[in-house]
């Protein structure tokens, strides 16, 4: 494979960077350009909705880069709008960008709710600031979803003193992720971090001054936030070749399907797992992260593979939840969901094997845990069960 001699990285952010950067260390040496929809430099995104939003001392989630050494073509405020026969072609440039090989990595957007333009949706660093100058004490929060995103803008909003509400359409908070069993050992967390959590309640549309349920109650707050998933921006990709199916296909190399010399990472990428035999699409930090190594690799004639386990993290609630795999096979609870030092849960699925493992404030659990499940290891039931003996310890 001839090394590229142009490479346009669309989209700015931790994946982005980190191809770009990916490609330096291997001391690649044509031209980088790295296209951001954004009036920013790269920063990474945990801290808009942890750290940004409950210190008082926020910190700058700009990410440090050496930018003499990176050598890049960087374009904030200049989103791509269309990928042609010729090239990229941006919002700010009619003529096509020539690239002779283009990566993806332009992230996901949130879900909209009727009505919601005068909501907030913790997306951006513009979604931090303008979130935490509305959360005084006494507001009145409405926060639209109890997933990870919810929990942590609710924890901020009860610890800042607001009023706070959080909607949630299922049954259980964390139910696109988690099974209703373990999200429902969640609920008592609200009402003790002085939020109220109303589950089986969707929302029809924001208004004005609140929200209006799909049952006609009217609910009033001064501050919206919505956080019911996000959809990877892909609209733009329409009528280049590049297969789009809920993100963009790529294969175990993060190849993008449909058009040679594409490729795709981070939010937007639906990749093809050979571990779980099915696509993939990440949402979380850990993907931006430790993917774009991979393309960088690939760009360069490499045949590597990115196929790890999942993993996810969140902080809400003065707990820390560690996520990895996926919840299937049989459950295994280690230690009393309600011992306050934590907890943890496993699923066990065909032949013994660890699939995956919420831990609560025990983080040796989770990650001796990947770390077995990553090995597609089988792991003994019962020693597995017992809080007291390390999980590294159960491996068959």
């Amino acid at each position: 494979m001839v090394s590229p001699g142009h490479v346009v990285v669309v989209g700015s952010g931790l994946a982005g960077l980190g191809v770009a950067r990916g490609l330096r260390e291997r001391v690649y040496a044509g031209r980088v350009t790295l296209l951001g929809a954004e009036p920013y430099p790269p920063y990474d995104r945990p801290p808009l909705s942890k750290a940004v939003l409950l210190r008082d001392d926020p910190p700058d989630p700009t990410l440090k880069a050496d930018w003499a050494v990176l050598d890049l073509d960087l374009r904030l405020s200049e989103p791509a709008v269309a990928l042609t026969a010729h090239g990229v072609v941006t919002a700010r440039r009619p003529d096509p960008l020539e690239a002779d090989a283009v990566v993806v990595a332009c992230g996901a957007e949130p879900v909209r709710l009727p009505g919601d333009d005068a909501a907030v949706h913790l997306r951006t660093r513009d979604d931090a600031v303008r979130l935490r100058a509305g959360l005084s004490p006494g507001a009145r929060v409405v926060v639209v979803g109890a997933g990870w995103i919810g929990a942590e803008v609710a924890t901020a909003a009860a610890r800042q003193g607001c009023e706070v509400t959080v909607l949630e359409a299922a049954a259980t908070p964390l139910s696109a992720a988690l099974p209703a069993e373990v999200g429902r050992l969640t609920v008592p967390w609200y009402g003790e971090g002085g939020a109220t959590l109303r589950c089986d309640s969707p929302v029809e549309r924001v208004e004005r001054d609140g929200v209006l349920l799909a049952g006609g109650e009217r609910l009033g707050a001064d501050v919206v936030v919505v956080g019911v998933g996000v959809r990877p921006v892909t609209a733009w990709l329409a009528g280049s070749g590049v297969e789009v199916q809920a993100g963009v296909l790529v294969d175990e190399h993060l190849r993008a399907a449909g058009r040679p010399g594409t490729w795709a990472v981070g939010d937007v990428a639906a990749r093809w797992s050979p571990r779980y035999d099915r696509r993939i699409r990440g949402e979380h930090w850990d993907d931006a992260l430790n993917a774009p190594a991979v393309v960088a690799a690939n760009l360069l004639g490499g045949t590597e593979t990115y196929d790890p386990v999942p993993y996810i993290w969140s902080e809400q609630w003065g707990r820390m939840l560690q996520w990895c795999g996926r919840a299937t096979g049989r459950t295994v609870w280690r230690g009393d969901p309600g011992d306050p030092s934590g907890w943890s849960v496993a699923w066990v699925g065909e032949a013994d094997r660890l699939e995956g493992l919420l831990a609560v404030d025990r983080p040796r659990d989770l990650v001796q845990g990947r770390r077995l499940a990553t090995r597609m290891v089988r792991v003994d039931v019962t020693r597995l069960a017992d809080p007291d003996v390390p999980v590294r310890d159960c491996a068959a």
